[in-house]
């Protein structure tokens, strides 16, 4: 199980992921909100003491919400494929092209687009928003 909780940032989005009981980093990302592919700016650090780290985040910034997943990853070429069971929404997949020093976001675009047309994705398919949007939340209290 993956467990994300997104911080009040203000600016793009800021989540500590816990996977399973011992791994944890902190992933800040900036991505457009719209369907198809997107190019998406990101710094992850791993994080020894979650629970400080969450302490820290939710006293500075607030605790916006949590994300559950099941997460199964491929990887075809360099594209990472996420099967996602995502509590509260349902089934999902995400492709996410890892760009190489020399790839330009116009590759990633056509790499995700030959993929998306493989695997028989319509484009009335593809969602614009993250999950943390899709979920109808519930505010976290303290």
């Amino acid at each position: 199980m993956q467990s994300d909780t997104f911080y009040a940032a203000p600016t793009g989005r800021l989540k500590l992921r816990r996977i399973g009981d011992s791994l944890a980093e902190l992933i800040y990302y900036e991505r457009p909100n719209q369907a198809g592919p997107r190019a998406s700016a990101y710094v992850r650090t791993p994080i020894p003491d979650p629970a400080s780290m969450h302490e820290l985040l939710h006293r500075a910034l607030g605790t916006k919400a949590i994300v559950r997943k099941r997460r199964e990853l491929y990887v075809i070429g360099q594209t990472r494929v996420h099967l996602d069971e995502v509590e509260g929404l349902g089934a999902f997949l995400e492709l996410e092209v890892v760009l190489s020093a020399d790839d330009k976001d116009q590759d990633g675009e056509r790499i995700s687009n030959t993929l998306i047309g493989q695997l028989g994705i319509r484009p009335e398919d593809l969602i614009k928003e993250a999950y943390v949007d899709l979920l109808n939340v519930v505010r976290l209290q303290g």
